[in-house]
C-alpha cells in the first residue's frame, strides 16, 4: 500500500481521531473510507449530470 503525506489544521486532525476512536479504527481507515464515498459521490454526480444532459438534448432534437 503506499503512503501519503498530507497537511491539515491540527484542530481537523484532532475531530478526525476522534471520529476513529469512537469507531474502533484507525485514522487511515475512517480516511480511506472517507475519500472512497467522496470519489462514489462525484461518479453518481457525474453520472446524474449527464443523464439530465442527454435528456436536454434529446428532447432539443425530437
Amino acid at each position: 500500500m503506499a503512503r501519503v503525506l498530507i497537511s491539515m489544521p491540527e484542530e481537523f486532525l484532532n475531530k478526525i481521531d476522534q471520529v476513529a476512536d469512537g469507531e474502533n479504527r484507525s485514522r487511515s481507515e475512517l480516511i480511506r473510507e472517507a475519500l472512497r464515498t467522496y470519489i462514489y459521490k462525484q461518479k453518481v454526480r457525474e453520472s446524474t449530470s449527464a443523464g439530465k444532459n442527454a435528456e436536454l438534448l434529446e428532447a432539443l432534437l425530437q
